[in-house]
């Protein structure tokens, strides 16, 4: 559900866009740094968006790229614990029986 709200808010956002940059058609002056030009507006509002989404999804793909290297070394932490626990648990069985060798032989010897 929360898939499908995103979904319909970004088809609404881009339809406002799309009629924002249509409204705006007439030709303004850009200047850059080695210079001037004249683009129409639409073509400066589109490409803004473009760009600002660029910029939030390289930030998204940075972040899960990230998340996913932490949670990797995390499995790994979680597996080497797993192990580490399993041996634990062995040498506590072998243990307890030892014990109860050892209990069994001294009662037969009394």
């Amino acid at each position: 559900m929360k898939r499908q709200w995103s979904l319909i808010l970004a088809i609404i956002f881009a339809l406002i866009i799309a009629i924002f940059a249509v409204i705006n058609v007439e030709a303004v002056e850009v200047d850059y740094l080695f210079g001037k030009a004249e683009w129409p507006l639409i073509l400066i509002i589109l490409g803004s968006v473009f760009m600002g989404g660029f910029m939030v999804a390289s930030t998204g793909v940075v972040r899960i790229i990230s998340l996913n290297r932490k949670l990797k070394a995390l499995e790994k932490e979680n597996k080497k614990l797993h192990e580490e626990i399993s041996t634990l648990a062995e040498k506590a069985n072998e243990n307890q029986a030892v014990d109860h060798g050892d209990t069994k032989l001294q009662t037969d010897q009394a």
